[in-house]
């Protein structure tokens, strides 16, 4: 194994389990990411922090899980990381790493402890709200602690895209870190809805729907394929540097998504087929909503076209980017190190369970556990488990709780020790939500 290999962690938004070619895409174009995944490993059992974007980054970045992280839901907006969170790129910068941030951060405004340059990140350009990066062509990002006004956005004008800038300053960070161990964290946007106009085929915004612009499709899943083959294109342009530099050997590159694919708006997660096998969509604790593409890459280290049916959680990043990069393991999170997997070796330790929860402050809060190839799903604090063996039943169609009453009762008591109350997501009853 190289000593201290480069990081680059992509992570695109809202992009579905079944949306890319190497998991079984038949329309939308993905060759470069499919050709990503034929030179490393694509998990087929890998899995999001939450079906929702802020919880999800923020067990990525922590290596804990939903049950007791610090920013639980997308809403209240203002739950951000504090000074004492720690997160992988301070955990990376201890062995030496240089460390950037670019795209979507969503776990600190301005003038708060959680923005990432307080976070462990020596560089940012990107957005810092959640709010914000729901649109393509904004006024303003922010790069480390200052305004970069858009100027060719002005007055309803769209001239710079931000899928375009965030890949453009990722190459430069590249180049300019190529001397040094480096972690980037690419956060992309693409292909989450836009706030322009929701109900519109511009919910859903790129600069042209090539090469889809002769397809009988309707427009607004024109512009979801053109948003992901662009995606795609540029993950091209991040590998083709690697090589051109001639770092490619010695850095590891991982691809995936936030949660699962959006079901809001015009587009119709159907359409393409976003979840692939799996039942739901983003912002459902089924599979759906959670189980994400994972793709690994690192020639020479990391075998080249592996499948691997390892299951493992965003809560695992932290610890295995730290083994990789020589340090020792660190305590008090969830996350276990995947590195043996990765590496070609037997994974002794394995999750005894994986917790998700959602919809804290919304009337609805669900919860999900993994137990072994079991999957517990309780929606609403009052809801029955619903029990699922994912080994037979990955679509999950039946539910056998009525039938396996002993896993569906120790499926509920993980649920209840996973869970750990927080003021800044109480737990209020439907018809009590209070306003959002």
């Amino acid at each position: 194994m190289h000593a201290r290999p480069n990081v680059i962690f992509i992570m695109a938004d809202d992009l579905g389990y079944g949306d890319l070619g190497c998991y079984g895409q038949k329309e939308i174009l993905t060759p470069r990411i499919d050709e990503l995944a034929e030179g490393g490993m694509r998990f087929t059992q890998c899995y999001a922090g939450s079906p929702v974007c802020a919880p999800s980054r923020c067990c990525l970045m922590t290596g804990l899980h939903n049950g007791h992280g610090r920013t639980r839901d997308n809403i209240p907006h203002d739950i951000f990381l504090q000074p004492d969170d720690v997160t992988v790129a301070e955990v990376l910068k201890q062995a030496g790493y240089r460390t950037g941030a670019i795209g979507k951060w969503s776990l600190g405004n301005p003038g708060s402890w959680g923005i990432a340059n307080y976070q462990g990140f020596d560089y940012f350009y990107g957005h810092l709200s959640q709010a914000q990066a729901h649109f393509y062509y904004p006024d303003y990002l922010w790069e480390n602690d200052k305004v970069v006004l858009l100027r060719g956005n002005r007055g309803g004008a769209r001239g710079e895209y931000t899928q375009d800038l965030f890949t453009e300053k990722a190459l430069g960070f590249i180049e300019e870190n190529q001397q040094r161990p480096f972690f980037l964290y690419l956060a992309y946007t693409i292909p989450h809805w836009s706030d322009y106009d929701r109900d519109s085929p511009d919910s859903l915004v790129v600069p042209t729907d090539a090469p889809y612009s002769d397809r009988d499709w309707p427009q607004v899943e024109k512009n979801y394929a053109a948003m992901v083959t662009r995606l795609d294109s540029d993950v091209g342009r991040i590998m083709d540097q690697l090589k051109e530099i001639g770092i490619d050997q010695n850095t590891i590159v991982l691809f995936t998504s936030d949660n699962g694919p959006s079901a809001e708006r015009l587009h119709s997660a159907e359409f393409f087929h976003s979840s692939g096998p799996l039942r739901g969509v983003k912002r459902d604790l089924y599979e759906g909503g959670i189980r994400v593409p994972m793709v690994a890459r690192w020639p020479g280290t990391v075998a080249a076209a592996q499948v691997s049916d390892q299951v493992w959680a965003f809560w695992d990043v932290l610890p295995t980017l730290g083994e990789l990069a020589g340090l020792p393991p660190k305590k008090g999170i969830d996350g276990i190190s995947m590195a043996p997997t990765l590496l070609g070796r037997e994974q002794k330790e394995q999750h005894e369970y994986l917790y998700w929860d959602y919809g804290h402050v919304r009337g609805n809060f669900s919860q999900a556990v993994r137990f072994g190839d079991w999957k517990g799903v309780r929606n609403g604090p009052d809801g029955p488990i619903e029990l699922y063996d994912l080994e037979s039943d990955v679509g999950e169609a039946r539910d056998v709780a009525g039938s396996t009453p002993d896993v569906a009762a120790r499926i509920a008591e993980i649920m209840e020790e996973a869970h750990v109350e927080s003021a800044d997501y109480p737990i209020r009853m439907p018809g009590n939500e209070g306003s959002q």
